[in-house]
C-alpha cells in the first residue's frame, strides 16, 4: 500500500496509507465526517458568540430608544485600533497561506505579527478608554457611555481569548492550528467592525 506525504507542522511532515491503487489517501473513509472536530468547534464558538453580542446589540438598540439616552463621545483612537486589527488579522491570513505551502518563515513572521499586533489593539482600546474618562465619561456616566464600556470589554475579552490560542499556535504552528487562528481573528474583526459602526452611527 502507497505511503501519502502530508505536511502537518511546521517544518515537519507524517505518512499515510493510501487507499486503492490509484493513490486516493486524501479521501476519508467510508461513514468519516468531512470536517476535524477542531474546526467544528470553533464553528460551533463562533455561532455562540454571533449569538451574545446580537443579543447586546438588541439590548443597546432598545436601551437607546428610552428618553435619558444621550450620546456620549467616541475617542478618536478608535480608528487607529481598527486599523491595528485589520492588521493583525491580514498577518494571520498571510500565515495560514504560507502554512499551505510550506513555508516556514511566513508562517512565523504571520503568527508572531498577527498576535503582537493583536495585543496592541487590547493595549489600544484601554487607552481609548482613558481617553473617554478624561472627558468625564465614565463607567457609569451614562448609559451610552455604560454600553460603551461594555461592547468594548466584552469583545476585548474575546480577543485576549484569542492571543491564549495564538500562544498555543505559536508553540506548535500546525495548519490546521493556524488556519482556526486566522478563523477567529476574522470573525472577531467583522465583529469589531459592525459594533464601531453600531457605536459611531448612534
Amino acid at each position: 500500500m502507497p505511503q501519502v506525504k502530508e505536511r502537518d507542522s511546521l517544518g515537519g511532515v507524517h505518512h499515510r496509507g493510501g487507499r486503492g491503487s490509484g493513490g486516493g489517501g486524501g479521501d476519508p473513509p467510508p461513514g468519516a465526517f468531512p470536517l476535524p472536530t477542531a474546526k467544528i468547534g470553533v464553528w460551533i464558538l463562533l455561532a455562540i458568540v454571533t449569538v451574545m453580542f446580537s443579543a447586546l446589540v438588541s439590548a443597546y438598540l432598545v436601551r437607546m430608544g428610552l428618553p435619558d439616552w444621550k450620546s456620549s463621545p467616541k475617542p478618536g483612537l478608535l480608528w487607529l485600533n481598527t486599523a491595528v486589527l485589520a492588521c493583525s488579522s491580514l498577518f494571520f491570513q498571510r500565515a495560514a497561506w504560507a502554512a499551505r505551502k510550506g513555508e516556514a518563515q511566513g508562517v512565523r513572521t504571520g503568527v508572531r505579527l498577527g498576535g503582537v499586533l493583536g495585543g496592541l489593539f487590547i493595549l489600544g482600546q484601554l487607552l481609548a478608554w482613558r481617553q473617554l474618562q478624561s472627558l468625564g465619561f465614565g463607567m457609569s456616566s451614562n448609559p451610552s457611555s455604560s454600553f460603551f464600556y461594555l461592547i468594548t470589554a466584552l469583545h476585548g475579552l474575546h480577543l485576549a481569548g484569542g492571543l491564549v490560542a495564538w500562544a498555543a499556535v505559536s508553540a506548535r504552528p500546525t495548519p490546521l492550528r493556524i488556519e482556526l487562528c486566522a478563523l477567529y481573528w476574522h470573525f472577531l474583526l467583522a465583529v469589531w467592525a459592525a459594533l464601531y459602526g453600531l457605536l459611531l452611527l448612534t
